[in-house]
């Protein structure tokens, strides 16, 4: 089985005692466009291998990185919501932080509703993204990657989008109607925007979703939704570590890679990862 960091981790800090719980997901049923999300966990994880222990100022791996089995993504999308959740509620309850590696950005309904189901409290989600994913349903599927945030807002779930770019009318009356905090990718990117208050009543415990084409294809091009006036890497990252000042990340999920063989593209994400865990 690929390790997450394996290049890098002594024997105690890839234990089951690890504080981070490394999940991949390797999902692909609901693209719309480009594909090969299901290739996305494998090639980060082997990426990981790259990378240095040091991140920053930080040294994440300390406290430790376990990677789980690779979940079954096959069956009835429900069924695989349901495993992903009891994968994220037993790491939550062993006191964890769980990581889900995707695989299309549907998987965040079943990661964060077992995140949800083990807190017992209210928690709000970080996302940044090129797509407001808050359509009802999409091509019929309201598990749909392109849904996944209106199933969970619906479910009274506060979200804070950062770098949209590419939503629809329909999105837009969802943002209405369930309070959704954004500010979106052109606000950010010609005001060069790195840090944003979330609002004084927004949760303090934080999940953090991270769609890659968030990103700028120029410097995210391996996803299968590329839309143009992306967030810059580092703009990214700051503007989820400042939204988490003051609370706290009980999990993350890192999304829609999809991997055309430059392993640049891999690296990031990689990256990416890493530099959520040092974040939390």
């Amino acid at each position: 089985m690929s390790i997450f960091l394996d290049s890098e981790l002594t024997a105690s800090e890839r234990s089951d005692n690890a504080r981070f719980r490394v999940i991949p997901v390797p999902l692909e049923r609901t693209v719309s466009y480009g594909s090969g999300t299901a290739k996305g966990p494998e090639a980060i994880i082997e990426a990981s291998n790259e990378l240095e222990r040091i991140t920053g100022h930080a040294e994440p791996c300390v406290e430790g990185i376990f990677t789980e089995e690779p979940l079954d993504c096959d069956g009835p999308l429900p069924e695989v919501m349901e495993r992903l959740a009891q994968r994220t509620e037993a790491a939550i309850r062993a006191g964890k932080v769980p990581v889900a590696l995707g695989g299309e950005h549907s998987l965040s309904y079943g990661a964060v509703t077992g995140v949800v189901r083990a807190l017992g409290h209210p928690i709000g989600i970080v996302q940044i993204d090129a797509h407001a994913d808050l359509r009802n349903a999409y091509q019929g599927e309201k598990h749909s990657h392109a849904s996944v945030m209106h199933l969970l807002a619906e479910e009274g779930i506060r979200l804070a989008q950062f770098g949209v770019r590419a939503f629809s009318t329909e999105e837009v009356q969802s943002r209405l109607k369930n309070h959704v905090f954004h500010i979106d990718a052109e606000e950010l990117v010609t005001g060069n925007i790195h840090a944003v208050d979330l609002p004084n009543d927004f949760p303090e415990l934080i999940y953090i979703s991270f769609d890659v084409d968030g990103l700028d294809p120029s410097q995210m091009p391996a996803t299968g939704t590329p839309v143009p006036g992306g967030l810059g890497y580092y703009q990214a990252l700051r503007l989820v570590e400042h939204a988490l000042k003051g609370r706290r990340c009980v999990g993350f999920d890192v999304v829609e890679l999809a991997p055309d063989g430059n392993a640049a593209w891999d690296f990031t994400a990689a990256q990416i990862v890493y530099r959520l865990m040092a974040a939390c």
